[in-house]
């Protein structure tokens, strides 16, 4: 059973096109996601870059577009790829299939140039999503908002639980946090 388990997933990665086999990416190569997100960014950038997917300037035209940039930044986004360090020593692997890929500091100066670019195609997709909102939460980094750090250490009214204020109480505001934090507060 493992054995026939194995095969079909490697036959999933290939599929048969006019009797030619087709090898597909897999979705964590780097690349392969580049290259989508690229033409998503090539679909919503009309009106908004030239034909070479620049935004028209005068001088030396890129070799690698500014639709290029907005595209590999938005593939680091996507992979969860925080450091710059780690996206250009994943990008050393796809040399050939990035010929004219340019330097850690040319991709910061030019991801600067492309902010307000990138932030149309960002607005431009969200607004295709779902025409009807106005705002996107996107939850791609957990950010502690709140934390109870005193809480477990509080020696008012010794160690009687009943004379002591409840888990969560803020004595300025009068108020207090939802009674399950009272349960945890016991139980630890």
């Amino acid at each position: 059973m493992e054995k026939k388990l194995c095969i079909s997933l490697i036959f999933s990665n290939f599929v048969v096109s006019k009797h030619k086999v087709i090898i597909f990416h897999a979705m964590h190569n780097l690349y392969a996601n580049f290259v989508k997100i690229l033409e998503i960014c090539k679909n919503f950038s009309i009106n908004l870059v030239n034909e070479l997917g620049n935004i028209p300037r005068p001088g030396v035209v890129p070799r690698f577009s500014d639709l290029e940039v907005v595209a590999l930044s938005l593939t680091a986004e996507h992979l969860s790829i925080d450091s710059e360090n780690n996206l250009f020593d994943r990008l050393k692997e796809y040399k050939t299939e990035m010929p004219n890929l340019i330097s850690r500091r040319q991709f910061n100066d030019r991801r600067k140039f492309t902010a307000e670019l990138c932030e149309t195609i960002r607005k431009r997709i969200a607004s295709k999503m779902d025409g009807a909102e106005e705002y996107f939460c996107i939850d791609s980094k957990p950010i502690e908002v709140c934390r109870l750090s005193r809480g477990l250490r509080c020696k008012m009214k010794g160690t009687d639980v009943t004379n002591s204020p409840a888990f969560g109480y803020c004595a300025t505001q009068m108020i207090s946090a939802p009674s399950s934090f009272t349960i945890l507060a016991m139980a630890g």
